[in-house]
């Protein structure tokens, strides 16, 4: 044996994993922070929201502003995106416009996203008859072009007012329509993914053992799979805003959408012809608002899918 042999140096130990010890949750929010573009967007977002709940109130008076004298101004000082044809601020109807696109697209997303989720679950848990029916549901309506099967649905909300003679009445004429009429087709491809994803984690040993201990289906749904599916809700929630912003503005541009309020597709099908003598503001501020804010919508909805994958977290 060699005296003067040297003690070997200790075995290296593993590098921990930065996102080992943070839930999903937790290291999804660490990812978006570390992520300057996904910030910015969501600064952008924030910005819309806060125009939305605030304009209603700061241009209360909107419909009665007529200025004849200050008809179709160029952008200035006074009015920063120009005026239109009946001498009303762009730069107001913009603002008016991300309230009634906001609203729409919000209102549209709580009820296509939940009634996504518990049809998914329920369809890839249960399977057999109940799978059946809700696959042959979804896919019946799936087979209609979304546009065609959006404007017949608003056409039979005309006229219409839902819980007619209560406080909470809503007329089907207006914004109401618009988000009910988006919210009945918007959760099928939510359906689509969480069925599937059921389907693999009904067969999870976890989900087995606690059929085997007498669990009841609505709390392995509730207690097991939920939880495991929700992730999904929240990418397509933020997804689910890029399409019902874009399906607000077709309608309003087909004089099916809101009447009482301007929106950026009235706006564009206002200001359409106006290109010809040379009047471009009011098209560019409806499309520039539409455009920045998709944009940011599909941005945070990538970054969440990625921030949101349970095999990325490790990575």
């Amino acid at each position: 044996m060699n005296p003067t042999r040297q003690p070997s140096a200790p075995a290296a130990q593993p590098e921990q994993s930065p996102s080992r010890g943070r839930s999903l949750w937790g290291d999804a929010w660490l990812r978006i922070r570390r992520d300057k573009g996904a910030l910015v967007c969501l600064v952008v977002i924030a910005c819309y929201v806060l125009i939305a709940v605030i304009s209603p109130f700061v241009f209360a008076d909107w419909n009665t502003t007529y200025d004849y004298n200050n008809r179709n101004l160029p952008p200035s000082w006074a009015h920063p995106f120009g005026t239109d044809a009946l001498g009303r601020s762009v730069l107001h109807k913009t603002f008016l416009g991300a309230h009634v696109s906001m609203n729409v697209a919000f209102m549209a997303n709580i009820i296509a996203i939940p009634l996504g989720l518990v049809l998914g679950a329920v369809a890839g848990y249960r399977g057999r008859r109940t799978d059946d029916l809700i696959v042959w549901f979804y896919t019946t309506l799936a087979s209609i072009p979304g546009i065609i099967l959006l404007i017949a649905i608003k056409f039979a909300f005309e006229g219409k007012i839902l819980f007619e003679h209560t406080w909470f009445a809503l007329d089907l004429n207006g914004m109401a329509g618009v988000y009910l009429a988006l919210g009945s087709i918007g959760w099928i491809g939510t359906c689509r993914l969480v069925r599937a994803e059921v389907m693999k984690i009904k067969e999870l040993d976890y989900v087995v053992a606690a059929k085997a201990c007498g669990r009841s289906d609505a709390a392995v749904l509730l207690r097991h799979i939920f939880p495991n599916v929700f992730h999904i809700g929240i990418i397509n929630f933020s997804l689910g805003f890029v399409g019902a912003i874009s399906a607000e503005v077709i309608l309003s541009f087909l004089n099916l959408g809101v009447h009482d309020l301007p929106s950026w597709g009235k706006m564009i099908n206002e200001a359409r012809m106006d290109l010809v003598v040379g009047r471009w503001w009011e098209l560019t501020a409806a499309v520039g608002a539409t455009f920045i804010i998709v944009l940011a919508w599909n941005i945070i909805g990538d970054r969440l899918r990625d921030a949101l994958d349970p095999r990325l977290k490790n990575v």
